[in-house]
């Protein structure tokens, strides 16, 4: 066992994995490379957003393949061991397993990059097999190929983590990148001693590789490829498993469980695969049900300034689309993925495409949203920090004093914020469709989401409403709010109270703790001709007990 040849890190930390109570079994990805690896030359790259699992999968497939430890007391319980040709794979290879994102410290310079990893595989190397005789010239590929020759064709799977990372070093240069990606291309491409290499990070190969260095990868994307789409992240069906196993876990641990199966769509859903299927962020999902808490488990250490990083390339072109998702609505984009460094992003769709690279944004039949709770709030935050947005951020800045006007029932001042927002120099202020006036209102009362649950047109009685505000307190007042275009703000409350909208509130707070604040109904009416806005707020009812 080495530093990268048979390691048995893969087993340590896929272990450690397996033994958590929120594990998902994704081990039927193997069925699908142990025939590549057996055919040989085989070579497979697997690029997705950060935290969708791609560590955890490449631990996984290290674990199984890997000489290095006897992972059968994992892999006898999984999936994969129904595979009829199980035994016959399982730690049957030497695997050189590297993961990319590991540096020595202070690391200035791609050459001491580079050459560390050098260095400690041919150490690796000529530990395992002593007898190989090597020249102080020979490189990583001499000494492999001598020794597929030498000990009957021995072959080898790479597994290599966060490939693209060293892209991101603010040290590399452009000349680095091509010799890194030669690198590669040297040591993988057309070499008998190549059982399969697989590699995963998040930017495709096509964006560095434009020759035909690394050619021989089949590369599969969230957005372009259904194939391996379930086995990064997590699916519906797997999400509703873990949170019943959370349900049984709080039973027998007498805790009261804080964390809705609702919740969890709410704040991690809203990613999707090529095939259409709904995606959870899958880290996010097993550190709210281990905590007992919804709340925002992205670790970077400033999510909200990794957003605001891409956005602020080219405020002018993505102010309007950023109005716009924050209502909830999705914006046309095409979607380069190769388009993701952290360098030269200037146009519209560099920007979202990188967003949606680096999971920020999702994407779906031609349109990029804000995926979830979790991401919705890191982009509210930025909206109500960074003045360089214009008129959105103004906008969210005069959110509170909207959210306490409409609570006081105070119209004027409500009409007076609107107003301004109509006023102010947007485009997307024209009202020419509903999706822009929903906009507005989303932008107004921003701040309202630290104190309620926001949902667009949610059915409600007899039809669908354009807002409800669903409040965390139970005790605390709950809004419907109606939008009018060339109607009065009375005509849109009157909708409120004929179509019962307020029957929504009953059970939508959960079965065991009851809602008992005031309903609160507010309407908007805008006219067209006059360009002037119409606000009104009357309390329906008190609940005592619904």
């Amino acid at each position: 066992m080495g530093i990268y040849l048979n390691s048995s890190s893969p087993y340590s930390l896929y272990k450690s994995e397996y033994t958590r109570p929120y594990f998902v079994d994704k081990s039927k990805l193997l069925r699908e490379l142990m025939p590549l690896a057996e055919q040989g030359n085989a070579h497979v790259c697997i690029t997705r957003p950060r935290r969708f699992g791609k560590t955890v999968m490449a631990n996984m497939i290290g674990a199984f393949f890997s000489k290095g430890a006897d992972s059968s007391d994992i892999f006898d319980t999984l999936q994969i061991a129904r595979d009829k040709d199980y035994r016959k794979y399982l730690n049957q290879y030497n695997v050189i397993y590297i993961d990319f994102s590991k540096m020595p410290g202070n690391c200035k310079s791609y050459e001491e990059y580079i050459s560390r990893i050098e260095e400690r595989l041919k150490r690796d190397l000529l530990k395992a097999y002593p007898e190989i005789e090597i020249y102080p010239e020979d490189s990583l590929w001499d000494i492999l190929e001598s020794i597929f020759d030498e000990y009957n064709g021995q072959k080898f799977i790479f597994i290599f983590d966060e490939w693209d990372c060293i892209f991101h070093k603010n040290f590399v240069t452009q000349g680095d990148r091509q010799s890194y990606i030669s690198f590669l291309s040297n040591l993988l491409k057309d070499h008998a001693y190549v059982s399969m290499s697989y590699m995963t990070g998040i930017l495709p190969i096509s964006k560095y590789s434009s020759g035909s260095e690394l050619n021989m990868f089949i590369e599969y994307t969230m957005a372009s490829e259904e194939k391996f789409s379930d086995d990064f992240g997590f699916t519906e069906s797997e999400v509703d498993i873990l949170y019943k196993r959370y349900l049984e876990m709080c039973q027998s641990e007498k805790k009261i469980p804080y964390v809705t199966r609702e919740g969890l769509e709410t704040w991690y859903d809203g990613y999707y695969a090529k095939n259409g299927e709904k995606m959870y962020n899958p880290r996010s999902v097993a550190a709210s049900l281990s905590n007992n808490n919804l709340d925002s488990y992205w670790t970077s250490s400033g999510p909200y300034d990794e957003i605001f990083y891409y956005v602020k390339h080219n405020v002018a072109e993505v102010r309007k689309d950023l109005a716009i998702m924050i209502s909830g609505e999705g914006v046309p984009a095409r979607i380069k993925e190769y388009a993701a460094t952290s360098m030269n992003l200037t146009t519209r769709e560099e920007i979202l495409s990188a967003m949606v690279v680096y999971g920020f944004l999702s994407y779906y039949q031609g349109k990029v949203y804000i995926p979830n709770k979790e991401l919705m709030d890191k982009f509210d935050e930025m909206l109500q920090k960074e003045s360089s947005l214009g008129y959105v951020y103004n906008l969210a800045k005069e959110s509170e004093r909207m959210l306490q006007a409409t609570l006081n029932k105070d119209a004027s001042t409500m009409e007076e914020i609107l107003a301004y927002a109509h006023n102010t120099e947007t485009p997307i202020l024209s009202y020419n469709n509903e999706v822009e006036l929903s906009s507005i209102v989303n932008l107004v009362y921003l701040s309202a989401r630290d104190r309620y649950r926001v949902e667009r047109e949610d059915k409600a009685g007899l039809g669908f409403v354009d807002f409800i505000f669903y409040p965390e307190n139970p005790a605390d007042t709950g809004i419907i709010l109606e939008l009018k275009v060339d109607h009065t703000a009375e005509e849109a409350i009157q909708q409120i109270i004929d179509k019962k909208y307020s029957l929504r509130f009953q059970g939508k707070l959960g079965e065991k703790e009851k809602y008992t604040g005031e309903i609160l109904a507010v309407g908007i009416g805008y006219n067209k001709k006059t360009k002037e806005h119409q606000c009104k707020a009357v309390t329906l009812k008190k609940q005592k007990n619904i």
